[in-house]
């Protein structure tokens, strides 16, 4: 389990180019006008994690599989697209199917690309895209309203909860804040869920800079972290013209490049970090002669859920699940030798995996 996030923000302010250098592709057009991107451009990505390349070494695995995510490039957003304005509905139809929004805010002056608004805003950009995603919510909330009152007089309890939560939903989306504002209790997360409302999905604003504020952002991007933190996002600071020639470069010769700009690592492990911290998501591990395997699961996720991950016939006949920690099986040099020093335990139904936990899973077929 990975997760798919889509890359929004107005036109012109470096999305495409991101995308592409994120995923190392050409497939999504960037170019100095507005809506060069129509179609949702889908591109998986590695995880990286040296987590893995240190267990397979031990392991002599003979094939390294990093976990993937994806990343959509969501055609740009104008005023009035809660309206259809632009390519508005097909926008929001987009929004929909991922579970984590990036808004990629343009943080750097450049006359010769040009900005759809006519002015340098980081700011009012997030508002002009988060205020017509409120807006769609708010139209898709009004309308069940009656539906539900009509529910309630059948006495459905399950409608007279959720019509609680529409309602409280609308009075925090009315006073100009997105549905992740909405303190809801553990028994109302199912049901707030189905509400499928665009605000209430994560947030990353992704500061996109010049080459020269790579490295420790710029007046406008502290504005931007303090704007995520008051709409309870993260924020992170990108160069996608730096990362653009990354993607161009060889593994060995990125880490000189890098050097060069005054970071320590791609802007991609950047945001993957950040979107694992904003989607409450964990790795754990598989091992052997054959392969090195990452797999992804959400913070919380029992041993047999996690055995489901791998394929449905573990979840469904899981007996127990082997596991040693990370640090253990590093230090102690493998799988053997985890097991003498007693370093390697047999969990139950009711384990909850943590982070880095190399696990072997029993299970009847």
């Amino acid at each position: 389990m990975g997760f798919k996030c889509g890359i929004v923000g107005l036109p012109n302010v470096g999305k495409s180019t991101l995308f592409n250098a994120l995923t190392r592709t050409a497939a999504a057009q960037a170019a100095n006008f507005p809506f060069c991107t129509i179609e949702p451009n889908v591109g998986e990505v590695s995880v990286p994690d040296e987590r893995l390349d240190k267990i397979a070494a031990i392991g002599k695995s003979a094939e390294i599989i990093p976990t993937r995510l994806s990343f959509v490039d969501i055609a740009g957003l104008v005023k009035g697209a809660a309206q259809g304005e632009g390519l508005g509905n097909q926008f929001l139809a987009n929004i929909r199917e991922v579970d984590a929004i990036a808004y990629v805010l343009r943080c750097f002056e450049n006359d010769d690309i040009v900005h759809v608004s006519g002015r340098i805003d980081p700011l009012a950009d997030a508002e002009v895209v988060e205020t017509e995603l409120m807006l769609s919510d708010m139209e898709s909330l009004e309308k069940r309203i009656g539906g539900l009152e009509k529910r309630i007089r059948g006495q459905d309890k399950d409608a007279k909860v959720t019509l609680d939560l529409v309602n409280r939903t609308l009075e925090v989306l009315r006073d100009g804040k997105p549905a992740r504002h909405v303190e809801i209790s553990d028994d109302e997360q199912k049901p707030f869920k189905e509400l499928q409302l665009l605000t209430s999905k994560p947030a990353l604003y992704i500061c996109n800079v010049d080459e020269d504020a790579a490295a420790d952002g710029n007046e406008m991007t502290k504005t931007v972290e303090e704007y995520a933190k008051a709409q309870n996002a993260r924020a992170v600071i990108i160069s996608a013209e730096i990362e653009s020639e990354l993607s161009q470069l060889e593994d060995d010769e990125q880490a000189e490049y890098l050097e060069t700009m005054g970071l320590e690592e791609p802007g991609l492990n950047r945001i993957i970090r950040e979107g694992y911290k904003l989607l409450n998501l964990q790795t754990y591990f598989t091992v052997g002669p054959k392969e090195a395997r990452a797999w992804t699961v959400t913070v919380g996720t029992k041993a047999p859920q996690a055995a489901g991950v791998i394929h449905t016939d573990f979840e469904r006949g899981f007996i127990r699940a082997q596991t040693i920690a990370y640090d253990d099986f590093v230090e102690l040099g493998g799988e053997a030798a985890a097991k003498e020093a007693g370093k390697a335990r047999d969990e139950g139904k009711e384990y909850v995996v943590k982070d880095g936990d190399i696990m072997l899973f029993k299970f009847n077929t």
